[in-house]
């Protein structure tokens, strides 16, 4: 299994990114899916979060501002980060569980990066 992680970049504040996790390589659907981001210096810490059940769970700092989603048919997952700040900018992670498989898979990290 792998997953691709892209979407990273440089924006402005109260700007918008979506970042992309595309799977290849596995043979189950997707369960529990989430972005991760560490910044300098910081600890990895829990962005957005879909549950095995489909219930969605978000970090305080970015509720209401970031979306994560699922597209079964592109085998993809998604964040959508809007209204962006500063405090932001971290490298991104995805973390992919599927269905019938004991394994949790990490994308290779996408940087963003929230300056003027």
């Amino acid at each position: 299994v792998q997953l691709q992680a892209s979407g990273g970049g440089l924006v402005q504040p109260a700007g918008s990114l979506r970042l992309s996790c595309a799977a290849s390589g596995n043979r189950f659907s997707f369960g529990a899916v989430a972005w991760y981001r560490q910044a300098p210096g910081k600890e990895r810490e829990l962005v957005a979060a879909i549950t095995s059940g489909g219930s969605s769970n978000y970090a305080d700092s970015v509720k209401g501002r970031f979306t994560i989603s699922i597209d079964k048919a592109k085998n993809t997952l998604y964040l959508q980060m809007n209204s962006l700040k500063p405090e932001d900018t971290a490298v991104y992670y995805c973390n992919v569980r599927f269905r019938l498989d004991p394994n949790a898979y990490w994308g290779q990290g996408t940087l963003v990066t929230v300056s003027s």
